[in-house]
């Protein structure tokens, strides 16, 4: 399974120029990745008091999400701000070529950069089956969180899929938890987040990365790189890695409710 990573700046407010740029980079990829992973928020940036910028589930960023993915032949993850029903959401996406799509919102919403004031949380955790690989897509603030990442009982995924806006100044946690979550849960993970700065005097540096189950990097990127980058996942390589040590028969219980 090959996850290509696009770590790259983000227009602040700027749909229609985020949007064509993203298509550039993906019709760079095309042809070499089965699953294409965009930054969280790729078509504005970390804005959370501008509910203009909200679509609803017919909006442009889901129709250029399914053209690209149709186009391509890649499946394309990542998030954007949605409006639904009576809210709006932080929205992660997974969009396949044959113009199906899931959709998760963000669960755990970051108080201090004011997101819990403008988006409504999400209840529920979904897991995207794909080409035979199972996908969990997360997004930035859930990593801190282990038990919404949790692989439960026999495995139920196989890739942790993470979007992120995620500044400089907090990165060292970024990188720490990665490799925790790749441990507890037995999975490969991949990733990215942006680079470049924002409106609210923010840096981001990216620290984009694919990790196998044995915390080795499959690809990795420099501080501040714009690139894009495909890690090749062994799915045989993780089911024997699992049948020699299924540690997840002695971890500890958790029951998973909705509006947990």
């Amino acid at each position: 399974m090959r996850v290509a990573l696009l770590q790259y700046p983000i227009e602040w407010a700027d749909i229609e120029t985020n949007l064509n740029l993203t298509g550039r980079r993906l019709a760079a990829i095309s042809g070499k990745a089965e699953v294409a992973l965009l930054p969280e928020m790729f078509t504005t940036g970390f804005c959370t008091d501008r509910p203009e910028l909200a679509e609803d589930m017919q909006g442009t960023t889901l129709q250029h999400l399914y053209s690209w993915a149709e186009q391509y032949n890649i499946a394309i993850a990542g998030s954007f701000i949605a409006a639904d029903k009576d809210g709006i959401y932080n929205r992660g996406f997974f969009v396949k070529p044959d113009k199906t799509a899931d959709f998760i919102d963000k669960k755990h919403l970051y108080a201090h950069g004011g997101e819990n004031d403008f988006f409504t949380p999400g209840t529920e955790r979904k897991i995207v089956e794909y080409l035979g690989c199972r996908f969990c897509l997360l997004i930035c603030y859930d990593l801190r969180f282990p038990v919404w990442s949790r692989n439960r009982s026999g495995y139920d995924y196989d890739i942790l899929l993470y979007c992120a806006n995620w500044p400089d100044i907090r990165i060292k946690y970024w990188d720490a938890l990665l490799l925790a979550r790749a441990t507890e849960n037995q999975c490969y993970v991949a990733a990215v987040n942006r680079v470049g700065d924002d409106r609210l005097n923010l840096h981001y540096n990216g620290h984009s990365i694919a990790l196998d189950t044995r915390l080795q990097p499959l690809v990795q990127f420099e501080d501040n790189e714009a690139n894009t980058k495909i890690a090749d996942f062994d799915m045989e390589a993780l089911r024997h890695f699992r049948e020699r040590s299924p540690l997840w028969k002695d971890a500890d219980p958790f029951v998973f409710i909705n509006n947990l």
